[in-house]
């Protein structure tokens, strides 16, 4: 029998090329949109309605997803998007609404669909983070905390879900080249004068990462593999110099810290 995999977020980015893709692979994939008209037409994949800000929506989703497979295999958290600006800046209600989606909106998904797993006693939840949630940039306060806690919930629950045979793993993507910067939400309100230079100069480092960005099919391909393997890692960065980010941040702290503030200072 065909593997059923659920991806939120399935009308653009990540999620849209990592449907189509493991729909050709011979996968029943089921996809999710806020907007699921405007796209159905467009996939060859079953695009449901589903906004996971709200509760109710996600309560209906998981009522309706059991008239469309008898089972499900894996469970890929990837609907969310990012806030820019720094943090003094960026409105409390705009920080609370990041955290809203990002976290709570996966969190809220994610335990719709716990007792299917329990119940079938097996199962894959593979979530979309960044590497943000392993790094603390400039200018992402809040979409860098929201991946923190994301990354710090799935640790916890994977110790719980081991008895039930469902495995949860990470991916943490560098920048690539999907929708998340074109549908990013920059804080514009309040502007403190003492920031202006460091302002120009963190936003342009944004953008350049941005405008720089890796093609995406990696990210698919490992999505693909964790989908596949029998016993997938629970963290899985992925994109040119992951490895030398990390290791610099664990063994030469001071050396990051240091490229960090000299990329911004030397930015426009």
């Amino acid at each position: 029998m065909k593997k059923t995999v659920l991806i939120t977020g399935a009308s653009s980015g990540f999620g849209l090329l990592l449907a189509s893709h493991l729909h050709h692979q011979g996968f029943h994939v089921i996809g999710t949109s806020r907007e699921p008209e405007k796209h159905a037409s467009k996939v060859p994949f079953t695009l449901l309605q589903l906004d996971i800000d709200d509760d109710s929506s996600v309560k209906s989703f998981a009522d309706a997803l059991t008239r469309h497979a008898p089972q499900l295999d894996v469970l890929v958290n990837n609907a969310g998007y990012m806030v820019t600006g720094l943090a003094e800046e960026t409105p409390l209600d705009l920080g609370r609404q990041q955290f809203e989606t990002n976290f709570w909106g996966t969190v809220k998904v994610t335990n719709a669909m716990l007792p299917i797993f329990r119940k079938q006693k097996k199962g894959k939840i593979i979530t979309v983070s960044s590497i943000v949630g392993l790094i603390g940039p400039p200018n992402l306060s809040y979409y860098t905390a929201s991946k923190h806690a994301v990354q710090g919930y799935f640790k916890s629950l994977r110790f719980e879900l081991e008895p039930f045979n469902i495995d949860v793993s990470m991916v943490e993507p560098v920048w690539f080249k999907t929708n998340l910067g074109n549908h990013a939400v920059a804080s514009k309100i309040s502007r403190i004068a003492d920031y202006d230079t460091y302002r120009r100069q963190a936003d342009a480092v944004t953008q350049k990462g941005l405008d720089e960005a890796q093609s995406p099919e990696t990210v698919v391909k490992t999505i693909t593999r964790l989908i596949e393997d029998p016993a997938p890692r629970f963290s899985n960065p992925v994109g040119k110099l992951t490895g030398v980010i990390l290791f610099l941040q664990s063994y030469m702290p001071k050396m990051f810290e240091k490229s960090i503030m000299k990329s911004v200072r030397s930015a426009a």
